[in-house]
């Protein structure tokens, strides 16, 4: 068996910690590991970056395009999850299922930059609509999400779960009002619109999953569609994909009680779409596991496609 040598840059990250869990016994895998006490020297990243042939970087934004500029190795490819190239027309977009043009160019780069996670719900709701020609490119877009707080990074995630934490982190909490969100810019070139969306992101008491909602109104759709004529697009346009399913109009195969809960694909690499609302109106909605599909599950699905391996391996 062809063994692919891979290095992790920032494994001790929440991200990275995941992606470790994930890969660490594959057998087509041989994981190139770096003495914690050098994590931060330069000298021996670069080393490792330039012996590997597949590099993830689970690192903050100046970490990764740093990163980068260590690889002297032609042949080395990297797998980004940090938000530093997901709008560079250089780097390939990791979500494969937005298109075949996705697909294919995943298959061949030397360069991924993994999706956001609110990102990942967003996109896959309005990217499809957009080319579809049912969404106009300047329509006034907004877009709700609750998360779980493992999003929020190591820092929060240990106020979350500390014995003392203070009373409002057992609330929701609204964030990035100024709407000057890191995942803007990714949202609306992904997407196609003219315009960033309005985004009211909000972190909740919970470990993780999210859901993110559009909200549309009917009539300033192009041609007006029923709900049924959207449900059926999204339906054709991600039919046959694995890790993304369009459930039944209205939720109605999986919701009970009509409710939406946000923690349900934890742990798994799927992203459910919903699409429900009445004869004005219409709410699309996609589910996923922030840490999953919207983080070091699609890291190791980009890989999968990249090094030939079955799409589904190492994910659930």
């Amino acid at each position: 068996m062809k063994t692919t040598k891979v290095y992790i840059d920032g494994q001790a990250g929440t991200t990275g910690l995941k992606l470790y869990d994930r890969i660490k016994d594959r057998p087509d895998v041989e994981l190139l590991t770096i003495d914690p006490a050098l994590h931060r020297d330069n000298a021996e990243r670069a080393r490792l970056i330039n012996a590997s042939d597949v590099t993830f970087l689970c690192l903050p934004d100046a970490a990764s395009i740093e990163a980068v500029s260590f690889v002297e190795n032609p042949d080395v490819r990297i797998i980004d999850a940090s938000t530093a190239h997901r709008t560079n027309p250089d780097w390939a977009y990791g979500f494969p299922e937005l298109s075949a043009a996705h697909r294919s160019r995943i298959e061949t780069a030397k360069r991924v930059a993994v999706p956001g996670c609110y990102a990942s719900g967003f996109v896959s709701l309005v990217y499809p609509m957009v080319q579809s020609g049912l969404l106009p490119a300047d329509y006034p877009v907004t877009c709700h999400a609750v998360s779980g707080y493992s999003g929020a990074g190591k820092g929060a995630i240990a106020v979350y779960e500390s014995d003392d934490r203070p009373a409002d982190f057992s609330s929701p909490r609204q964030y990035a009002l100024a709407q000057h969100h890191k995942h803007l810019p990714e949202m609306q070139k992904i997407a196609g619109l003219t315009y960033p969306p309005m985004f009211n992101p909000l972190v909740c008491d919970y470990y993780a999953g999210m859901v993110v909602s559009v909200p549309l109104h009917r009539r300033l759709l192009n041609g007006q569609p029923s709900l049924e004529e959207v449900h059926a697009m999204f339906a054709k346009h991600y039919s046959g994909q694995q890790f993304v399913k369009v459930r039944a109009i209205q939720g109605e195969d999986v919701l009970e009680n009509g409710f939406l809960p946000a923690n349900t694909l934890a742990g798994t690499n799927l992203l459910e779409i919903f699409v429900c609302g009445n004869d004005d109106q219409i709410l699309l909605a996609s589910r996923l596991d922030n840490l999953g599909k919207g983080a070091s599950g699609a890291a190791l699905q980009c890989f999968n496609i990249m090094t030939g391996a079955a799409e589904e391996t190492g994910l659930i």
